[in-house]
């Protein structure tokens, strides 16, 4: 069996959960030992950063604190995890045509970040203020065309990479009430409602974005949809 330290214990990025007392880490026992060794891996920070260069690292840091909106700690080691990856060349297995492959893709995408921040407010992207940063991400996400690549096609890459890391940690898991690998345990309480023994009842289920204004933008997006395809 994989030996979990008593002091590794239930932790919600910054914080801030829905799940209060949810350790997805009390199920350790029930998974086999590979998984069980990739899951608590996961959990070790990695000082050892081989991908990114220093000023890469700094940009790429400050971007996905602001795409994972992580303002304070404690934070999931998004940046460590996305220069793991690239640096393994572990990618999606695809990337688009009209872009490079995904290392030189990072680095092409974080210059123009970095190079918009100096054009803009005179800085570095990582110097800047979070209202300055988002503004600047903003821009990406609402544009056609970003320094001769398809906006969508930058927005992609950024939110591909960094959700992928951040919702592979168990301290994201605790955030969202998730129990891990449900193998070899399994589930027995199916059907709406139902809850295994070791699952924790949301503290507040209120939901965060209201319905009404989930029907307004898909209807907006929608007629933008219709009025693009004619």
């Amino acid at each position: 069996m994989v030996f979990r330290s008593p002091r590794r214990r239930a932790v919600t990025p910054q914080h801030k959960g829905r799940y209060p007392g949810f350790d997805v880490l009390d199920e350790v026992a029930r998974w086999d030992d590979v998984t069980a060794g990739v899951v608590l891996a996961r959990l070790d920070p990695r000082p050892d950063m081989s991908f990114f260069t220093p000023d890469e690292r700094a940009t790429a840091g400050a971007l996905f604190d602001r795409l994972m909106a992580q303002d304070v700690g404690p934070r999931i080691d998004v940046l460590g995890m996305v220069d793991q990856r690239l640096a393994l060349d572990e990618t999606d297995g695809w990337f688009y045509e009209d872009m490079p492959e995904d290392g030189d893709a990072w680095r092409i995408t974080l210059a123009a970040l970095d190079a918009d921040a100096q054009q803009d407010y005179g800085r570095p992207f990582h110097e800047l203020a979070p209202e300055d940063q988002g503004n600047l991400i903003q821009a990406v996400q609402d544009a056609d065309e970003y320094h001769g690549m398809a906006a969508a096609h930058v927005w992609s890459l950024w939110t591909r990479y960094a959700c992928a890391a951040f919702y592979s940690h168990p301290w994201a898991w605790n955030e969202i009430g998730f129990g891990g690998p449900a193998y070899p345990r399994g589930y027995k309480a199916l059907g709406v409602d139902g809850r295994e023994g070791w699952e924790v009842g949301e503290a507040d289920a209120t939901d965060p974005v209201p319905w009404a204004r989930r029907v307004e933008q898909a209807r907006r997006t929608h007629e933008a949809s219709i009025g693009h395809r004619s």
